[in-house]
């Protein structure tokens, strides 16, 4: 045996049972294992890595990792995992009626709305049932039917309120400048809080500045406050979002400013009930109040839990609306002329109807094709969401399955695509393109001797409010934003005055004015404007 080996006997064997060739073949081996149990291993590690990544990647970018599905997907559903849930896209027009008709025990708005809001720490303790009509669904009438009936009659104060609070406000925004900048966003939700008070409260709180401060600031609060406990693991969120409520007091103040004023609308119920004459009122107080559940009638504290949910929806949707519809006429002044003529001959006219202004009707829809929003929760009180890509959210609570196979588990959520869908040619004409008037008739541009490029025009002529697969901004189908037609109306008041009154101009032309938070557009607080008064 040379210098080199050695062997390895069992005690009083004479036959070696390892020789020193036989121990390299088994170090070899051994290492070999252990390699591959440590590539696998690494692999594992990266693969957990790289999921984890991807989930939270969505928060910065929710956009693009939406659009790229979207692209692959080839209209067929698609998966994207976010640090809270998994989302599974449709956007094909049958499976978007699928998931419209899916029970609402299965596939609820509620739920993925009580998910995204977090009311029991936001909305001073308001936590909804996640199954739509447990409390009766009056809310919807009231929104659809009656605040639209009465637009007729309240447009015109309206615009006597916007005309008179946006130049107030844009003077109080005034940097000292010969010319003053505006910070867009900014003035825009504390002109719609104005608006909407007056809509929704009547004019002693609409003129109560403490109540308007009070009302835009629990806005705010509600988006930061839910964002944070949406990310936290569950077992923290209670802890945290008590937390936060004793932090933020705007929507206890909001509830208690508006405690009297409905509890005295409920005496009067009551009284009426008796036969004694009341008061009548028209705003969404009385309309929410007079649709409750006859038979179990709403407590005040129930019907402001209704309005504190709907005012949010309302208020910080539209504000992102029309900071995007002002940057999109300050971008293309070639539209204003023909706006502006239209303005002048028909808005009496829109004003004593709550319709018309065809021409600011699409340049509005065009704007919000190429910076969406949605409707989402609540099935009536969030009118839009956020400037956001995601449409239609539905949460799992039973598992469903879609005709194609695609399964959606408990938890899970089913939404549809909003820009990628808008930015389709399958359904817009030279997509990317900005046609102001995309959705009027030629017969109408004709008649207007108005010259734009008929190759982007819609094959049928279409209204914001309108609801279809291809047109996802109010939602989808039985559960469409009820509020959709107020909506449309107070943004083409607050346009309107600024194309009536105003020549704007974008002080920094170059910067995008909006970042992006998981699928969300959001308007940047330093956007500004110059607003220069017409002689």
């Amino acid at each position: 045996m040379s210098s080199t080996e050695f062997s390895i006997y069992w005690l009083g064997s004479r036959s070696p049972i390892i020789t020193t060739p036989n121990i390299t073949s088994v170090c070899i081996v051994l290492l070999l294992v252990i390699a591959f149990q440590g590539t696998s291993f690494h692999n594992q590690v990266y693969n957990a890595f790289r999921d984890w990544f991807r989930k939270w990647e969505y928060i910065w970018r929710g956009p693009s990792i939406i659009q790229e599905g979207f692209d692959k997907a080839s209209g067929q559903p698609y998966e994207v995992q976010t640090p809270d849930t998994r989302y599974v896209f449709v956007s094909s027009p049958k499976h978007i009626e699928e998931i419209d008709q899916a029970p609402d025990s299965i596939l609820s708005l509620q739920a993925a709305s009580k998910h995204m809001l977090q009311p029991k720490y936001t909305m001073h303790g308001f936590s909804w049932y996640d199954l739509r009509g447990t409390e009766g669904v009056g809310f919807e009438r009231a929104l659809r039917t009656l605040l639209t009936n009465h637009l007729p009659e309240m447009l015109p104060d309206l615009s006597r309120v916007v005309k008179v609070h946006f130049e107030q406000l844009r003077s109080e925004g005034s940097n000292q400048k010969s010319i003053p900048h505006s910070r867009v966003y900014h003035m825009m939700k504390r002109l719609v809080v104005i608006a909407n008070a007056f809509s929704f409260f009547g004019k002693e709180l609409c003129n109560n500045q403490e109540f308007l401060d009070a009302a835009l600031a629990y806005i705010e609060e509600t988006v930061y406050t839910a964002e944070i406990l949406r990310l936290l693991p569950a077992p923290l969120v209670p802890i945290v979002g008590r937390i936060t409520a004793a932090c933020f007091q705007s929507d206890k103040k909001v509830f208690d400013m508006l405690l009297p004023v409905v509890e005295q609308r409920c005496e009067e119920r009551d009284m009426n009930v008796l036969g004694h004459k009341t008061p009548k009122h028209s705003d969404c107080i009385q309309w929410i109040m007079e649709t409750s559940p006859r038979q179990n009638p709403w407590s005040a504290e129930r019907i402001i839990w209704e309005l504190m949910a709907i005012w949010f929806g309302s208020v910080h949707s539209l504000s992102v609306t029309s900071t995007y519809a002002i940057h999109d006429i300050s971008r293309r002044p070639e539209y204003v002329q023909h706006l502006g003529d239209e303005i002048e001959s028909q808005y009496a006219k829109f004003e004593l109807t709550g319709q018309g202004l065809p021409l600011l009707d699409s340049f509005l829809k065009e704007s919000a094709r190429l910076t969406p929003v949605e409707s989402t929760s609540y099935a009536a009180f969030l009118f839009m969401l956020l400037m956001d890509q995601v449409s239609t959210r539905r949460a799992a609570m039973k598992p469903f399955e879609l005709s194609d196979g695609t399964k959606i588990g408990v938890g899970d959520w089913t939404c549809t695509p909003v820009y990628a869908i808008n930015q389709s040619p399958e359904h817009y004409p030279d997509p990317s393109m900005f046609n102001g008037f995309r959705f009027v008739s030629n017969e109408l541009l004709d008649q207007m001797a108005i010259d734009t490029d008929t190759g982007s025009l819609q094959p049928t002529p279409s209204a914001l409010a309108e609801v279809s697969s291809k047109w996802q901004f109010w939602g989808t189908g039985r559960m469409a934003c009820p509020g959709r037609f107020y909506a449309s109306a107070v943004l083409k008041v607050i346009v309107a005055q600024v194309i009536s009154n105003y020549d704007c101009s974008l002080v920094e032309p170059d910067v995008k004015p909006w970042l992006t938070w998981r699928s969300t557009f959001l308007p940047r607080n330093g956007f500004k404007v110059t607003f220069a008064p017409r002689q």
